[in-house]
């Protein structure tokens, strides 16, 4: 899937982590589609067996496809944990159906995104199979780039559309769209002819209806791969990728009810129900920080003394000490961790307030990972003080170079001092590691 709405914070590239929209299953995005008047497959949800087999039987004879609505994507090559049954299957009766809903239901499918923890599948969709002729790719999304919306068609859909733009760069259309005058039908038709193909008023009114649907829900993704012709002519969307701006919520309430907790990182589910901004990351450094600038700019510095952040965490502008403790508790709750930078600067926040909110939690949560305290701005010397009087396991620092080096070393001592079976702790006057 073409996708650069997640900007990443790093430089390099990797980590794209500030996800500000919310993903919805394929069932929810057929059913977006059928209101907008594009045309899909018929099918129905499950979430038992029985269903499945009953929903079967509703699709009549033929062909039927079990897809998982698990939020990730390549489900047809992956398998479920313990089984041979992958995320996209075939069947032909209603029997069958139930017999391979049973192997999907309440079982985790991992896929090439999913890692191999996986993701719990919760329900199936039953959906007839189509045979096509053609295969094409359409989206509409929005890109910095071109300074708004535009539109990607392909006559190769069906396939990773990276790749085709790795190998088949003239095979992808971009049309930009002027947000404020919108699509009109001259654009849409070039769309269309661009594919190749001879129903080209067909496949525009299909161009216009998907624009149509980006703008009235606030969408920064929609995404038809592939958009299939079958033998009688006529085009269906086969699958379609959807996502939507966070920021409207507000008034897409009935679209944003249907987000599904289970598909995300139960840390992340934890984080915004106490309003705070969380996204786990692959690294063993814990971070809190105060605002997504300076949080960036920390695991940049990480990065840059040969650290990997575990995670993005940042508490706002008028976080309380309630607030900071409920950001250890998710940030410890991550076995990967091994140290924790905490970063603030005391703007509206004041330092000591932070600094009574990290001592509680470390009380409270008899917190072993050692955490490595940088306060700047209002009231940063008294929070200092009372992070060294605490006598626990933090080092107090000003300087942010210093913190991020001595926040890497106190991992890798760490991660060390596991494979040798030793205990460390952290003097609180000195702040070095001590092997007990």
């Amino acid at each position: 899937m073409l996708k650069t709405v997640a900007r990443t914070v790093f430089r390099d590239g990797h980590l794209n982590i500030q996800r500000r929209w919310l993903n919805i299953h394929e069932n929810g995005a057929y059913s977006l589609l059928r209101e907008a008047g594009i045309p899909t497959p018929p099918f129905g949800l499950a979430h038992s067996p029985d269903e499945a087999a009953q929903i079967a039987s509703e699709l009549g004879p033929g062909d039927l496809v079990l897809k998982a609505q698990v939020l990730a994507g390549g489900r047809g090559k992956g398998n479920f944990i313990g089984t041979d049954v992958p995320g996209v299957a075939m069947c032909y009766s209603p029997e069958e159906a139930k017999a391979l809903a049973s192997k999907m239901l309440g079982k985790k499918l991992v896929t090439k995104q999913t890692g191999p923890e996986g993701k719990i599948c919760n329900s199936v969709m039953v959906t007839t199979r189509m045979f096509t002729r053609k295969e094409l790719y359409l989206s509409v999304m929005m890109e910095r780039s071109f300074n708004g919306p535009v539109i990607i068609s392909s006559s190769k859909g069906g396939v990773n559309i990276e790749d085709v733009a790795a190998t088949s760069p003239e095979a992808i259309k971009y049309t930009k769209i002027d947000i404020l005058e919108g699509l009109n039908r001259e654009q849409a038709q070039e769309v269309a002819a661009s594919l190749g193909i001879d129903e080209v008023d067909a496949v525009a009114d299909i161009v216009c209806n998907l624009y149509n649907l980006f703008v009235e829900k606030d969408a920064l993704l929609l995404e038809i791969n592939p958009l299939a012709q079958d033998p009688c002519g006529q085009y269906f969307a086969l699958d379609c990728k959807c996502n939507f701006d966070d920021s409207a919520e507000y008034r897409q309430s009935e679209l944003f009810s249907l987000r599904d907790p289970s598909q995300k990182d139960p840390s992340e589910v934890k984080a915004t129900a106490v309003g705070l901004n969380y996204v786990a990351l692959d690294g063993n450094i814990g971070c809190m920080v105060n605002g997504a600038g300076l949080a960036m700019a920390t695991m940049d510095i990480i990065k840059l003394h040969g650290g990997e952040p575990a995670n993005f965490l940042d508490v706002g502008g008028g976080a309380v000490v309630s607030t900071v403790k409920e950001a250890f508790q998710i940030i410890s709750s991550d076995p990967k961790v091994e140290s924790i930078f905490v970063n603030i600067f005391g703007g509206i926040m004041r330092c000591d307030v932070i600094a009574e909110g990290i001592i509680e939690a470390c009380k409270d949560l008899k917190m072993d990972i050692p955490v490595i305290v940088r306060l700047q701005g209002t009231n940063a010397e008294k929070g200092q003080k009372l992070i060294l009087d605490a006598k626990l396991n933090m080092i107090p620092t000003e300087d942010l170079t210093e913190a991020a080096q001595a926040c890497v070393d106190v991992a890798n001592i760490i991660r060390l001092a596991k494979k040798l079976n030793l205990n460390i702790n952290m003097s609180p006057r000195s702040g070095r590691p001590c092997p007990t």
